[in-house]
């Protein structure tokens, strides 16, 4: 099929030369690989691109070629923003939810807690404490021990997440455990007859949230608990948006 032709041919070629700059990395393009890649002329893409070089999209090298400039880390990362995540991923967690008919939630770090950005109800309704907004320890949580695991273990202090000593080993080794898996997991913790497992959300391999599925604990044990497990290693990463996935078991 025929690709459609765009409706404002400029804003189109701004467009490409965007996409082209991302293909190619730090290295950047020259003007004449990147007119031919984009399809156009290089003294109107040379214009094209003067005005992305003005608002920060692009940037010239001194060896003259381009590059993405700085002002499109700043939309990626206002996309991902705790505010963008729950519409960004609800196609994916009503996915999960379909597949186990059970409660998923999202949530992300915030400080030492978890806070929960949203919450996909089954048909057969589970009654939880959780609700949009609220916070909880992340080393109480499913979602919050699968975020820590999630991140680079040079870059995350454990001990500021425990309360004591024995607190750190015992998050230490659950940590260790999630990171093994590819999932992290609690069982009565925070209420009693439920339990979650749980995954990191990566982009660019860094956690900027976490998926859980949360059920009675007569549901989550044995072959029920592993095709929820299933679920969020495989059937998740399939619906995420493109750019995102879950981290790999480290076996």
């Amino acid at each position: 099929m025929t690709e459609s032709a765009s409706p404002l041919g400029s804003v189109d070629k701004a467009l490409l030369a965007l996409d082209a700059l991302a293909r190619a990395g730090a290295g950047g393009l020259s003007l004449a690989r990147l007119a031919a890649d984009v399809g156009a002329n290089k003294s109107t893409l040379h214009r094209t691109l003067a005005a992305l070089r003005h608002r920060g999209y692009a940037e010239q090298a001194d060896d003259g070629g381009y590059r993405l400039g700085p002002a499109v880390l700043a939309l990626g990362t206002a996309f991902l923003a705790e505010d963008n995540l729950p519409a960004l991923l609800r196609p994916a967690l009503e996915r999960l939810r379909d597949d186990v008919d059970e409660l998923v939630h999202l949530g992300t770090l915030a400080g030492r807690e978890v806070v929960y950005l949203d919450k996909v109800e089954p048909q057969r309704p589970v009654r939880v404490w959780s609700a949009v907004g609220r916070r909880q320890p992340a080393a109480t949580t499913a979602l919050g021990r699968a975020l820590l695991a999630a991140h680079d273990p040079r870059e995350i202090h454990l001990a500021r997440y425990a309360t004591d000593a024995e607190d750190v080993a015992r998050l230490t080794a659950t940590v260790a455990d999630a990171r093994r898996l590819g999932y992290a997991t609690e069982t009565e913790e925070n209420e009693p007859g439920i339990a979650c497992v749980a995954v990191a959300v990566l982009r660019a391999g860094r956690p900027v949230a976490a998926v859980s599925v949360t059920a009675p604990v007569e549901r989550m044990t044995g072959e029920p608990r592993a095709a929820r497990v299933a679920a969020l290693l495989d059937a998740l990463p399939a619906a995420l948006p493109p750019g995102m996935t879950v981290p790999a078991p480290s076996t």
